[in-house]
């Protein structure tokens, strides 16, 4: 390699390496469900229906912690259009049988009545339905299992997770 491109090379990395936490400054909580594939109103029912399946106990519910923002944008960055359109489709659906079955928005119900309508997508005859609301739960657990509260409150992460105690008296 020849010094002058390995010189550029370096100060481009160094570059980069300069203006990242510059550029990472900027981002925001907010800004993550307006890159979304969703419009505001499913947006929200994505935000109840994540809340419904993981909800406020003792510890803070899915809802809380911004789970739905998590799944919204696992969908638009790591899955194709047919899926996403399937998942606008199901979240668009989930309103429309709440309206239909209670006469109220999905956000309005109690708990137990969230919790039948998401169970009737499960266990209906539709398989699109079904591989909605399996994509929802899968998505939703992931997000939660992997948010900051649960990794420092819940689970104690050792990065060894046996001790070695050299200097113990061994009985004999």
């Amino acid at each position: 390699m020849e010094r002058r491109t390995a010189i550029r090379q370096m100060a481009l990395a160094a570059g980069t390496i300069v203006s990242l936490p510059t550029w990472a400054k900027g981002w925001k909580k907010a800004d993550l469900h307006t890159t979304s594939f969703l419009n505001t109103e499913l947006y929200q029912v994505l935000e109840v229906a994540v809340e419904a399946i993981i909800p406020e106990t003792d510890t803070p519910g899915a809802g809380e912690i911004g789970v739905g923002a998590f799944v919204a944008l696992m969908v638009k960055d790591c899955y194709d259009t047919a899926v996403q359109n399937n998942f606008s489709k199901g979240l668009a659906e989930i309103e429309a049988s709440s309206k239909s079955r209670f006469n109220k928005s999905f956000s309005a119900l109690q708990q137990s009545d969230k919790l039948q309508v998401l169970k009737s997508f499960e266990k209906g005859s539709d398989k699109d339905q079904k591989s909605f609301i399996g994509l929802l739960k899968n998505l939703t657990i992931q997000g939660y299992m992997n948010s900051e509260y649960v990794m420092t409150n819940l689970t104690h992460y050792e990065m060894v997770p046996a001790r070695y105690h050299g200097c113990v008296p061994v009985k004999g």
